[in-house]
């Protein structure tokens, strides 16, 4: 019987917690509490939780700090939460590798909701039938989320390494700023696709721009393609 996955619940209200744990556990769920942010960073490096429920603004340490940190060195599935909304928010949330962004108030079963289809779409990309790609200097591995070029590795983040191999598993088809936002985050961010922009720019700079035989264009008005030599 496979494990239950669990889930790690971070924000300084316990009425979130509480709520939250009731529906969690009529899902099969396990679950546990952090109510700040340095106790949430502790926690998710101890516990390994399958999924983390990280509130934007937390005591001790925010939310995007914790994030920021644990991308260091982790690929766990993060949904932050915010009660603000403002779109600088959502889009830095996503530039910081968060998988989702629910905006407070929210219904816990949509949070429950959203759980499901982030391991869902984690687990189907543990599916994909060519989890490493090869181009001649470059390589892609899902796997590993780990990007190499003249065999060296790249840092880079886990949404990086995504966004690239959605585009490098695709030759030469190009894929619009929507596409890619549905694709990697498995969620409609209609109206966040400057946060696209921003990750292809920062997947840029981290690859070579000559001497290789592939590259990453643009295609105005369109979106983006990954392009190789015939």
């Amino acid at each position: 019987m496979p494990k239950a996955p669990h889930i790690l619940i971070c924000d300084d209200q316990t009425a979130i917690h509480e709520t939250l744990s009731l529906y969690l556990e009529a899902e099969g769920f396990t679950h546990s509490s952090a109510y700040d942010g340095e106790q949430a960073l502790s926690m998710i490096q101890s516990e390994q939780p399958d999924l983390v429920i990280l509130d934007l603004m937390m005591p001790k340490m925010s939310g995007t700090d914790v994030c920021r940190e644990v991308r260091k060195t982790s690929s766990v599935p993060i949904i932050m939460l915010t009660a603000k909304g403002e779109e600088i928010d959502r889009i830095l949330g996503l530039e910081l590798g968060a998988d989702d962004y629910i905006v407070k108030p929210f219904s816990p079963r949509e949070v429950v909701a959203r759980i499901k289809a982030v391991l869902r779409r984690i687990n189907d990309q543990g599916k994909s039938a060519s989890p490493v790609l090869r181009f001649d200097s470059l390589e892609i591995n899902l796997n590993h989320y780990e990007v190499k070029v003249f065999g060296e590795v790249v840092p880079f983040t886990p949404k990086e390494v995504e966004i690239l191999h959605l585009l490098a598993s695709h030759p030469g088809q190009v894929f619009d700023r929507e596409q890619i936002l549905s694709a990697v985050w498995g969620y409609d961010y209609f109206g966040d696709t400057r946060a696209v922009d921003t990750q292809i720019k920062r997947i840029r700079q981290k690859l070579p721009q000559e001497g290789v035989s592939w590259s990453i264009k643009t295609i105005y008005g369109v979106g983006y393609k990954f392009e190789t030599a015939q």
